[in-house]
Protein backbone atom coordinates (compact mmCIF):
# COMPACT_ATOMS: atom_id res chain seq x y z
CA UNK A 1 0.00 0.00 0.00
CA UNK A 2 1.06 3.78 -0.68
CA UNK A 3 0.95 5.62 2.50
CA UNK A 4 -2.15 8.17 1.33
CA UNK A 5 -4.25 4.16 1.17
CA UNK A 6 -2.75 3.12 4.62
CA UNK A 7 -4.02 6.44 5.79
CA UNK A 8 -7.46 5.65 4.74
CA UNK A 9 -9.97 4.30 7.60
CA UNK A 10 -11.80 1.41 6.15
CA UNK A 11 -15.69 1.71 6.55
CA UNK A 12 -16.65 0.13 9.33
CA UNK A 13 -18.76 -3.45 8.76
CA UNK A 14 -22.07 -3.95 9.69
CA UNK A 15 -24.75 -6.38 10.69
CA UNK A 16 -27.67 -7.51 7.90
CA UNK A 17 -29.60 -4.82 9.79
CA UNK A 18 -27.11 -2.01 9.87
CA UNK A 19 -26.06 -2.35 13.37
CA UNK A 20 -22.33 -2.15 14.14
CA UNK A 21 -20.71 -5.66 13.90
CA UNK A 22 -19.93 -5.01 17.99
CA UNK A 23 -23.56 -6.24 18.81
CA UNK A 24 -22.74 -9.50 17.80
CA UNK A 25 -20.52 -10.07 20.31
CA UNK A 26 -20.89 -9.62 24.49
CA UNK A 27 -17.79 -7.80 24.48
CA UNK A 28 -18.03 -5.16 27.35
CA UNK A 29 -18.74 -2.03 26.07
CA UNK A 30 -16.76 -0.06 29.00
CA UNK A 31 -13.59 -1.86 27.50
CA UNK A 32 -11.53 -1.05 24.40
CA UNK A 33 -10.73 -4.11 22.92
CA UNK A 34 -8.02 -4.24 21.14
CA UNK A 35 -6.50 -8.10 21.00
CA UNK A 36 -8.20 -9.92 19.46
CA UNK A 37 -5.15 -12.57 18.56
CA UNK A 38 -4.60 -13.92 21.87
CA UNK A 39 -7.54 -15.25 23.28
CA UNK A 40 -10.07 -14.10 20.48
CA UNK A 41 -13.82 -13.42 20.91
CA UNK A 42 -16.72 -15.47 20.51
CA UNK A 43 -19.74 -14.66 18.78
CA UNK A 44 -23.63 -14.44 20.57
CA UNK A 45 -24.59 -17.05 18.14
CA UNK A 46 -21.87 -19.50 18.93
CA UNK A 47 -22.15 -19.12 22.54
CA UNK A 48 -25.69 -19.71 22.31
CA UNK A 49 -25.12 -22.62 20.66
CA UNK A 50 -22.74 -24.10 22.94
CA UNK A 51 -25.05 -23.50 25.91
CA UNK A 52 -27.76 -25.43 24.11
CA UNK A 53 -25.21 -28.01 23.51
CA UNK A 54 -24.21 -28.48 27.26
CA UNK A 55 -27.91 -28.37 28.43
CA UNK A 56 -28.24 -31.65 26.08
CA UNK A 57 -25.53 -32.90 27.39
CA UNK A 58 -26.60 -32.24 31.06
CA UNK A 59 -30.26 -33.43 30.35
CA UNK A 60 -28.75 -37.10 29.76
CA UNK A 61 -25.05 -37.73 30.07
CA UNK A 62 -25.67 -41.26 29.28
CA UNK A 63 -27.17 -41.10 25.67
CA UNK A 64 -24.48 -38.07 24.83
CA UNK A 65 -21.67 -39.76 25.79
CA UNK A 66 -21.87 -42.60 23.95
CA UNK A 67 -22.97 -40.57 20.91
CA UNK A 68 -20.42 -38.01 21.26
CA UNK A 69 -17.71 -39.66 18.82
CA UNK A 70 -20.13 -39.43 16.24
CA UNK A 71 -21.15 -36.29 16.28
CA UNK A 72 -17.09 -35.19 16.67
CA UNK A 73 -16.80 -37.39 13.23
CA UNK A 74 -19.38 -35.18 11.58
CA UNK A 75 -17.82 -31.63 13.21
CA UNK A 76 -14.57 -33.11 12.00
CA UNK A 77 -16.07 -32.69 8.49
CA UNK A 78 -17.20 -29.03 8.45
CA UNK A 79 -14.00 -27.91 10.30
CA UNK A 80 -11.74 -29.83 7.61
CA UNK A 81 -13.99 -28.15 4.97
CA UNK A 82 -13.14 -24.80 6.80
CA UNK A 83 -9.56 -25.22 6.45
CA UNK A 84 -9.66 -27.21 2.93
CA UNK A 85 -8.05 -30.50 4.34
CA UNK A 86 -8.99 -34.08 4.36
CA UNK A 87 -11.21 -34.80 7.44
CA UNK A 88 -9.24 -38.13 7.72
CA UNK A 89 -6.23 -36.02 8.16
CA UNK A 90 -7.55 -33.75 11.01
CA UNK A 91 -7.88 -34.10 14.79
CA UNK A 92 -9.62 -32.10 17.10
CA UNK A 93 -7.46 -30.86 20.22
CA UNK A 94 -8.25 -28.39 23.14
CA UNK A 95 -5.53 -25.70 21.46
CA UNK A 96 -2.48 -25.37 19.50
CA UNK A 97 0.08 -25.99 22.53
CA UNK A 98 -2.12 -29.79 23.10
CA UNK A 99 -1.36 -30.12 19.36
CA UNK A 100 2.69 -29.81 19.48
CA UNK A 101 2.44 -31.77 22.82
CA UNK A 102 0.68 -34.49 20.71
CA UNK A 103 3.17 -34.53 18.77
CA UNK A 104 6.03 -34.45 21.20
CA UNK A 105 4.76 -36.93 22.91
CA UNK A 106 4.63 -39.53 20.04
CA UNK A 107 8.00 -38.84 18.67
CA UNK A 108 11.40 -41.35 19.28
CA UNK A 109 14.44 -40.22 18.61
CA UNK A 110 16.43 -41.84 15.74
CA UNK A 111 19.35 -39.34 14.49
CA UNK A 112 21.25 -37.00 17.16
CA UNK A 113 18.11 -35.86 18.80
CA UNK A 114 18.30 -32.31 17.94
CA UNK A 115 15.01 -29.92 17.87
CA UNK A 116 15.59 -26.75 15.28
CA UNK A 117 13.45 -23.88 16.45
CA UNK A 118 13.48 -20.30 15.97
CA UNK A 119 13.86 -17.44 18.55
CA UNK A 120 9.96 -16.07 16.86
CA UNK A 121 8.97 -19.57 18.24
CA UNK A 122 5.61 -19.08 21.03
CA UNK A 123 7.11 -19.97 24.35
CA UNK A 124 4.78 -22.60 25.56
CA UNK A 125 5.66 -24.47 22.18
CA UNK A 126 9.07 -24.02 22.62
CA UNK A 127 9.38 -25.12 26.30
CA UNK A 128 7.53 -28.05 25.24
CA UNK A 129 10.51 -28.67 22.02
CA UNK A 130 13.03 -28.00 25.14
CA UNK A 131 12.00 -30.45 26.70
CA UNK A 132 11.67 -33.42 24.36
CA UNK A 133 15.28 -33.13 23.26
CA UNK A 134 16.21 -33.59 26.96
CA UNK A 135 14.08 -36.38 27.33
CA UNK A 136 16.32 -37.34 24.16
CA UNK A 137 19.50 -36.43 25.37
CA UNK A 138 20.04 -34.15 22.78
CA UNK A 139 19.60 -30.04 22.24
CA UNK A 140 17.41 -27.45 20.54
CA UNK A 141 19.23 -25.23 17.82
CA UNK A 142 17.61 -22.06 17.70
CA UNK A 143 17.87 -20.42 14.17
CA UNK A 144 18.16 -16.33 14.46
CA UNK A 145 15.66 -14.72 12.30
CA UNK A 146 16.19 -10.50 12.39
CA UNK A 147 12.23 -9.19 12.10
CA UNK A 148 13.03 -7.60 8.75
CA UNK A 149 14.60 -10.75 7.47
CA UNK A 150 13.37 -11.73 3.96
CA UNK A 151 11.65 -14.69 2.94
CA UNK A 152 14.98 -15.87 1.77
CA UNK A 153 16.69 -14.53 5.01
CA UNK A 154 14.17 -16.53 7.17
CA UNK A 155 15.04 -19.66 5.00
CA UNK A 156 18.47 -19.74 5.14
CA UNK A 157 18.52 -18.93 8.98
CA UNK A 158 16.41 -22.19 9.56
CA UNK A 159 17.73 -24.31 7.44
CA UNK A 160 21.27 -23.36 8.24
CA UNK A 161 20.35 -24.76 11.39
CA UNK A 162 19.30 -28.32 10.04
CA UNK A 163 21.94 -31.23 9.89
CA UNK A 164 22.67 -34.63 10.24
CA UNK A 165 21.99 -34.41 13.70
CA UNK A 166 18.21 -33.20 13.44
CA UNK A 167 15.67 -35.21 14.72
CA UNK A 168 12.21 -32.85 14.22
CA UNK A 169 12.14 -28.91 12.90
CA UNK A 170 9.57 -26.69 14.69
CA UNK A 171 8.34 -23.66 13.02
CA UNK A 172 5.54 -20.79 13.16
CA UNK A 173 3.17 -19.85 10.21
CA UNK A 174 2.77 -17.06 12.06
CA UNK A 175 4.73 -15.61 14.78
CA UNK A 176 2.78 -14.56 17.89
CA UNK A 177 5.45 -12.38 19.26
CA UNK A 178 6.61 -10.51 15.78
CA UNK A 179 3.20 -10.58 13.94
CA UNK A 180 5.18 -12.26 10.21
CA UNK A 181 5.27 -15.21 8.30
CA UNK A 182 8.17 -17.69 8.00
CA UNK A 183 8.62 -19.47 4.98
CA UNK A 184 7.10 -22.81 5.98
CA UNK A 185 6.47 -24.36 2.65
CA UNK A 186 9.93 -24.22 1.51
CA UNK A 187 11.33 -24.87 5.07
CA UNK A 188 9.09 -28.19 5.11
CA UNK A 189 9.92 -29.04 1.16
CA UNK A 190 13.77 -28.74 2.67
CA UNK A 191 13.29 -31.11 5.83
CA UNK A 192 11.70 -33.63 3.70
CA UNK A 193 14.57 -33.62 1.20
CA UNK A 194 16.40 -34.99 4.16
CA UNK A 195 13.99 -36.82 5.82
CA UNK A 196 13.40 -34.87 9.04
CA UNK A 197 9.59 -34.44 10.40
CA UNK A 198 8.41 -31.01 10.36
CA UNK A 199 5.92 -29.38 12.67
CA UNK A 200 4.29 -26.25 11.54
CA UNK A 201 2.69 -24.30 14.70
CA UNK A 202 -0.26 -23.01 12.65
CA UNK A 203 -1.83 -21.01 15.67
CA UNK A 204 -2.75 -17.91 14.17
CA UNK A 205 -3.45 -19.20 10.47
CA UNK A 206 -7.33 -20.45 10.64
CA UNK A 207 -9.21 -17.59 9.74
CA UNK A 208 -6.33 -15.12 8.84
CA UNK A 209 -5.20 -16.59 6.10
CA UNK A 210 -7.70 -18.39 3.08
CA UNK A 211 -6.00 -21.42 2.71
CA UNK A 212 -3.45 -22.03 5.31
CA UNK A 213 -2.49 -25.59 4.63
CA UNK A 214 -2.56 -25.59 0.99
CA UNK A 215 1.41 -24.86 -0.27
CA UNK A 216 2.81 -26.67 2.67
CA UNK A 217 4.98 -29.46 3.02
CA UNK A 218 4.47 -31.16 6.70
CA UNK A 219 4.39 -33.60 8.86
CA UNK A 220 2.22 -32.26 11.45
CA UNK A 221 0.48 -28.75 11.61
CA UNK A 222 -1.54 -27.36 14.08
CA UNK A 223 -3.78 -24.39 14.65
CA UNK A 224 -6.33 -22.68 16.74
CA UNK A 225 -9.68 -22.34 15.49
CA UNK A 226 -10.87 -20.24 18.40
CA UNK A 227 -8.73 -17.45 17.44
CA UNK A 228 -9.66 -15.63 14.03
CA UNK A 229 -12.18 -18.11 13.82
CA UNK A 230 -13.98 -16.92 16.94
CA UNK A 231 -14.80 -20.54 17.93
CA UNK A 232 -15.41 -21.29 21.77
CA UNK A 233 -12.59 -21.72 23.28
CA UNK A 234 -10.56 -24.49 23.41
CA UNK A 235 -11.22 -25.59 19.89
CA UNK A 236 -7.97 -26.73 17.38
CA UNK A 237 -7.06 -28.87 14.73
CA UNK A 238 -4.58 -30.88 14.44
CA UNK A 239 -3.55 -32.12 10.76
CA UNK A 240 -1.21 -35.34 10.29
CA UNK A 241 -0.17 -36.71 6.99
CA UNK A 242 2.33 -39.26 6.18
CA UNK A 243 3.19 -42.70 7.72
CA UNK A 244 4.25 -40.38 11.56
CA UNK A 245 0.43 -39.61 12.17
CA UNK A 246 -0.23 -43.19 13.35
CA UNK A 247 1.94 -42.58 15.96
CA UNK A 248 -0.56 -39.77 17.72
CA UNK A 249 -2.79 -40.24 20.19
CA UNK A 250 -4.41 -37.87 22.38
CA UNK A 251 -3.51 -36.86 25.70
CA UNK A 252 -6.12 -38.57 27.94
CA UNK A 253 -6.30 -42.16 27.16
CA UNK A 254 -9.83 -43.41 26.50
CA UNK A 255 -12.28 -46.23 25.22
CA UNK A 256 -11.35 -44.90 21.75
CA UNK A 257 -7.45 -45.78 22.23
CA UNK A 258 -6.99 -48.29 19.91
CA UNK A 259 -9.15 -46.95 17.38
CA UNK A 260 -7.07 -45.43 14.42
CA UNK A 261 -6.47 -41.65 13.83
CA UNK A 262 -8.03 -39.37 14.36
CA UNK A 263 -10.95 -41.41 15.42
CA UNK A 264 -9.10 -42.00 18.76
CA UNK A 265 -9.29 -38.64 19.48
CA UNK A 266 -13.20 -38.27 19.44
CA UNK A 267 -13.51 -40.09 22.81
CA UNK A 268 -11.58 -38.68 25.59
CA UNK A 269 -13.85 -39.75 28.40
CA UNK A 270 -16.35 -36.80 30.11
CA UNK A 271 -14.50 -33.89 28.72
CA UNK A 272 -16.81 -31.32 27.75
CA UNK A 273 -16.37 -31.13 24.02
CA UNK A 274 -18.95 -28.78 23.29
CA UNK A 275 -16.64 -26.39 22.10
CA UNK A 276 -15.70 -28.45 18.93
CA UNK A 277 -19.43 -29.00 18.10
CA UNK A 278 -20.24 -25.31 18.39
CA UNK A 279 -17.20 -24.03 16.21
CA UNK A 280 -19.06 -24.48 12.77
CA UNK A 281 -21.33 -22.20 13.89
CA UNK A 282 -19.05 -19.36 14.45
CA UNK A 283 -16.97 -20.19 11.00
CA UNK A 284 -20.61 -19.95 9.78
CA UNK A 285 -21.63 -16.50 11.19
CA UNK A 286 -18.83 -14.67 9.44
CA UNK A 287 -19.35 -16.45 6.27
CA UNK A 288 -22.82 -15.69 6.04
CA UNK A 289 -22.57 -12.39 7.80
CA UNK A 290 -19.37 -10.59 5.56
CA UNK A 291 -17.75 -13.66 3.95
CA UNK A 292 -14.37 -14.85 5.06
CA UNK A 293 -12.71 -13.02 2.15
CA UNK A 294 -14.54 -9.70 2.93
CA UNK A 295 -13.72 -10.32 6.34
CA UNK A 296 -10.10 -10.96 6.03
CA UNK A 297 -9.92 -7.48 3.62
CA UNK A 298 -11.26 -5.44 6.37
CA UNK A 299 -9.10 -6.52 9.08
CA UNK A 300 -6.06 -6.06 6.69
CA UNK A 301 -6.96 -2.71 6.09
CA UNK A 302 -8.07 -1.77 9.70
CA UNK A 303 -5.10 -2.85 11.42
CA UNK A 304 -3.04 -1.09 8.24
CA UNK A 305 -4.42 1.94 9.36
CA UNK A 306 -4.68 1.07 13.53
CA UNK A 307 -0.73 1.05 12.69
CA UNK A 308 -0.71 3.79 10.91
CA UNK A 309 -2.54 6.10 12.85
CA UNK A 310 -1.30 4.73 16.75
CA UNK A 311 1.99 5.24 15.40
CA UNK A 312 1.79 8.28 14.03
CA UNK A 313 0.87 9.81 17.47
CA UNK A 314 3.82 7.95 19.09
CA UNK A 315 6.16 9.72 16.88
CA UNK A 316 4.71 13.05 17.38
CA UNK A 317 5.35 12.52 20.97
CA UNK A 318 8.73 10.85 20.92
CA UNK A 319 10.30 11.97 17.55
CA UNK A 320 11.37 8.69 17.05
CA UNK A 321 10.22 6.31 14.32
CA UNK A 322 7.62 3.67 15.81
CA UNK A 323 7.09 1.88 12.55
CA UNK A 324 8.48 -1.71 12.87
CA UNK A 325 9.97 -3.62 9.82
CA UNK A 326 8.25 -6.76 9.65
CA UNK A 327 10.35 -8.37 6.69
CA UNK A 328 6.82 -10.60 5.72
CA UNK A 329 3.94 -8.60 6.92
CA UNK A 330 0.66 -11.06 7.64
CA UNK A 331 -2.86 -10.13 7.11
CA UNK A 332 -4.79 -8.57 10.15
CA UNK A 333 -1.83 -8.28 12.79
CA UNK A 334 0.78 -5.28 12.85
CA UNK A 335 3.41 -4.43 15.13
CA UNK A 336 3.88 -0.63 16.37
CA UNK A 337 7.41 0.20 18.24
CA UNK A 338 6.62 1.42 21.58
CA UNK A 339 8.63 4.47 22.98
CA UNK A 340 11.89 3.25 24.85
CA UNK A 341 11.83 1.26 28.33
CA UNK A 342 8.28 0.05 27.43
CA UNK A 343 7.99 -3.82 27.23
CA UNK A 344 11.66 -4.51 26.94
CA UNK A 345 11.18 -8.21 28.14
CA UNK A 346 8.65 -10.66 27.49
CA UNK A 347 7.85 -10.17 31.66
CA UNK A 348 7.71 -6.56 30.70
CA UNK A 349 5.48 -6.51 27.93
CA UNK A 350 2.68 -8.94 30.27
CA UNK A 351 3.07 -6.13 32.83
CA UNK A 352 2.70 -3.40 30.59
CA UNK A 353 -0.52 -5.15 29.04
CA UNK A 354 -2.09 -6.02 32.92
CA UNK A 355 -1.63 -2.20 33.72
CA UNK A 356 -3.22 -0.81 30.54
CA UNK A 357 -6.07 -3.35 30.66
CA UNK A 358 -6.54 -2.24 34.66
CA UNK A 359 -5.63 1.14 34.26
CA UNK A 360 -6.95 2.15 30.89
CA UNK A 361 -9.60 -0.12 30.64
CA UNK A 362 -7.70 -1.40 27.20
CA UNK A 363 -7.33 -4.98 26.29
CA UNK A 364 -3.79 -4.64 24.55
CA UNK A 365 -1.35 -6.79 23.00
CA UNK A 366 2.42 -5.86 23.90
CA UNK A 367 5.00 -7.78 22.86
CA UNK A 368 9.11 -7.91 22.98
CA UNK A 369 11.72 -9.42 20.29
CA UNK A 370 15.48 -8.35 20.28
CA UNK A 371 14.61 -6.16 23.88
CA UNK A 372 12.68 -4.24 22.00
CA UNK A 373 8.90 -3.36 22.81
CA UNK A 374 5.81 -3.12 20.64
CA UNK A 375 2.28 -3.18 20.55
CA UNK A 376 0.70 -6.05 18.55
CA UNK A 377 -2.27 -5.03 16.65
CA UNK A 378 -4.98 -7.63 16.04
CA UNK A 379 -8.11 -6.26 14.38
CA UNK A 380 -11.15 -8.20 13.54
CA UNK A 381 -14.68 -7.83 12.23
CA UNK A 382 -16.00 -6.11 15.32
CA UNK A 383 -12.92 -3.24 15.55
CA UNK A 384 -13.78 0.27 13.69
CA UNK A 385 -10.94 3.03 13.03
CA UNK A 386 -12.74 4.81 15.63
CA UNK A 387 -11.36 2.09 18.38
CA UNK A 388 -7.45 3.16 16.93
CA UNK A 389 -8.09 6.96 16.41
CA UNK A 390 -9.15 6.60 20.47
CA UNK A 391 -6.04 4.86 21.64
CA UNK A 392 -4.15 7.22 19.85
CA UNK A 393 -5.56 10.25 21.01
CA UNK A 394 -6.23 9.20 24.47
CA UNK A 395 -3.74 6.55 25.36
CA UNK A 396 -0.69 6.96 23.33
CA UNK A 397 0.35 9.79 25.55
CA UNK A 398 -0.34 7.93 28.39
CA UNK A 399 1.62 5.64 27.72
CA UNK A 400 4.52 8.21 26.44
CA UNK A 401 4.64 9.45 30.34
CA UNK A 402 5.23 6.20 31.78
CA UNK A 403 8.23 5.76 29.32
CA UNK A 404 9.23 8.47 30.27
CA UNK A 405 8.82 7.29 33.84
CA UNK A 406 11.56 4.12 33.53
CA UNK A 407 14.55 7.04 32.65
CA UNK A 408 14.02 8.93 35.87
Amino acid sequence: MSETEVALAPHPLLLADGAPAADAWSLDPALTHLNHGSFGAVPLVAQERQARLRAEMERAPVVWFPELPGRLAATRVELAGFLRVDAGDLALVPNASAGASVVYNALARRRGGEIVVTDHGYGAVTMGADRLARRWGGRVRTARIPLGADEDEAYEAVTAEIGEATDLVVVDQITSATARRLPVERIGAAARRQGIPVLVDGAHAPGLLGTPLADATYDFWTGNLHKWGCAPRGTAALVARGPLRDLLHPLIDSWGAQDPYPDRFDQQGTLDATSYLAAPTSLDFVERTWGWSAARRYMDRLADYAAHVIGAAFTRLTGADSRADVGMPVPGMRLVRLPDGLGRSRIEADALRDRVARELAVEAAFTSFGGIGYLRVSAHVYNTPADYEHFAEKYVPVLGNWAREQHC
